[in-house]
């Protein structure tokens, strides 16, 4: 089975765990790394996700995954926080932070630069907008590399 697959069927079986305990799914990644394959779920709730919480969902998912026997290879299974920098994947990430100073990365230069900070200002399936040093840049999802919330300190 494909990794996509297995994170959308992972997502499925999430979801009724996160919504029975008022969580907001954020992302699920199956990855290789180095000899050992990851089922990673990335989970957040209003105030901020705790270790409990991490605890409490991993258990649940590996209870409906041994029942599924979705993952015929041996993996680790990790839940946990997605963390201030998460990268903005999904509809909800960026309407989160609408309004917010974000950071895209672009795979190739634009105007002699690969990375741009700005308020996020809108998007659509195909775009990005910031406003960046008061005037509104537009990049097409496929240039971008990572967008994500960043801070001023």
């Amino acid at each position: 089975m494909a990794a996509a697959d297995i994170e959308k069927r992972t997502e499925k079986l999430l979801e009724p765990i996160l919504e029975a305990n008022s969580f907001e799914m954020v992302d699920v990644e199956y990855v290789k790394e180095g000899s050992d394959w990851y089922l990673r779920a990335y989970v957040d709730k209003e105030g901020g996700i705790t270790v409990d919480d991490c605890e409490l969902v991993s258990r649940a998912l590996e209870k409906k995954l041994d029942e599924e026997d979705l993952i015929k290879d041996a993996y680790i299974l990790e839940v946990s926080s997605p963390g201030l920098t998460r990268p903005l994947k999904k509809e909800r990430d960026y309407e989160r932070n609408f309004g917010k100073l974000v950071e895209i990365h672009l795979f190739k230069a634009v105007d002699k630069c690969k990375q741009f900070t700005g308020t996020l200002k809108a998007w659509d399936e195909s775009s990005v907008t910031l406003e960046v040093d008061g005037l509104d840049k537009t990049f097409d999802k496929n240039s971008i590399s990572l967008i994500r919330q960043t801070f001023e300190w």
